[in-house]
């Protein structure tokens, strides 16, 4: 955290484990060694001037709802849910202003962890539902108990083109985007929407269990904005698979060693895209380059090519803030800090300002170390972005 101030960091986004709070999600009373935990976080944070970001659910569930409930096949981890983000409401509600209520929620579609074990597409569309539902009652929850709080929920949302001009493709390109804008409809608009049946159709069922008060739920418990993390964008066409994540090559765009398009205007389309179909504030949650970071014998990296990412893309925001003129609430990179990546399993992507002297094998001293980044950031923070000019 203290390295995070360095930067000028005047917000901070980190999630808390829920079984941490509820190790069964089934308790009476909250564990208090957990929120003694989180305490002291946000206390260190409020040191600094540190705004905290809250992520309340971030790929993760107590086992206990798992294997007693299916996870969230079952309505009764709503209620689980429901009680956790009302204890953390409680109690770090009067210093904490902004919450998301579930990490990249779109992923369950796909490969995200509902709990549902063999789960098809029907039972990850029902899951997903009892997911809506739950964020709606904590929206509507967290208004009542956090006075000029602010609740929202983070989206994958790499932007994605049609591969070509060709009728075929583009028509696919729209229904594989609505694979996405689902579930932001649902949570930013509060209501299912119109091609949500064919969508349905397409994963092979024909409808899923919506109670008679879910659509009042839904409805009153919209997202006050839409998160979202970017790091890519992909190309579509005809015949390529649903939730289809690494697309098609772009024969135009740079790639990172791991082959993820690097895509900055694609940034600035997204947010544009995004406001122009919710009308809500965004905040970009996660924006970064996965990159091979080689040290010297003091753990110093010159890493020219983060800077350049980051260059690019925090002007592309800036560019769509202040000439296309959507309203962002924020940015927060990922990761300010060398970490394992979810994506890979791996040190050897690294992400951040500074360096983690740690292998993949897990030898190291982790002995941390600020990057030429570092400083890089650190001035376009003082500056208010007008370094990047």
């Amino acid at each position: 955290i203290k390295l995070m101030a360095g930067m000028g960091f005047n917000i901070f986004r980190f999630s808390i484990c829920w079984s941490r709070i509820f190790p069964t999600g089934e308790e009476n009373e909250p564990n208090q060694a957990g929120l003694k935990f989180y305490d002291d976080v946000i206390n260190e944070m409020k040191k600094y001037d540190m705004e905290p970001l809250i992520t309340i659910c971030h790929d993760e569930l107590p086992m206990n709802l798992v294997l007693k409930y299916n996870g969230w096949a079952s309505r009764k981890v709503i209620d689980a849910y429901v009680k956790y983000a009302k204890t953390l409401f409680e109690h770090f509600g009067d210093r904490c202003r902004y919450w998301l209520t579930f990490n990249e929620i779109n992923a369950v579609r796909g490969f995200g962890p509902t709990g549902v074990r063999k789960a098809d597409g029907q039972a990850r569309y029902q899951a997903a539902h009892n997911m809506f539902v739950a964020s709606a009652k904590t929206v509507k929850l967290g208004h009542k108990l956090i006075p000029g709080g602010s609740f929202g929920a983070m989206f994958a949302m790499s932007e994605l083109y049609p591969a070509t001009c060709k009728p075929e493709d583009m028509f696919h390109h729209l229904q594989e985007r609505r694979e996405n804008w689902y579930f932001i409809d649902v949570m930013g608009r509060g209501y299912y929407p119109s091609y949500a049946e064919e969508l349905w159709q397409r994963h092979g069922f024909e409808k899923i269990t919506i109670d008679p008060d879910d659509k009042e739920i839904l409805k009153t418990g919209q997202l006050d904005y839409i998160a979202f993390s970017y790091y890519r964008s992909n190309i579509t066409k005809k015949g390529d698979g649903w939730f289809n994540v690494g697309g098609s090559a772009n024969p135009y765009l740079d790639k990172t060693p791991w082959g993820w398009p690097v895509d900055p205007l694609g940034l600035r389309y997204c947010m544009n895209e995004i406001y122009d179909r919710i009308q809500k504030p965004i905040f970009i949650v996660e924006n970064g380059i996965g990159a091979i970071d080689q040290a010297d014998e003091n753990g110093y990296v010159e890493d020219d090519y983060r800077i350049e990412y980051f260059q690019q893309h925090l002007s592309a925001m800036a560019d769509a803030i202040n000439i296309d003129h959507v309203p962002c609430l924020g940015y927060t990179m990922w990761a300010p800090i060398d970490l394992v990546s979810l994506s890979t399993g791996e040190m050897k992507k690294r992400y951040g300002f500074v360096y983690v002297d740690m292998d993949d094998e897990g030898h190291g001293s982790l002995t941390r170390t600020p990057k030429k980044s570092y400083q890089w950031i650190k001035h376009v923070i003082e500056t208010n972005g007008a370094a990047l000019e």
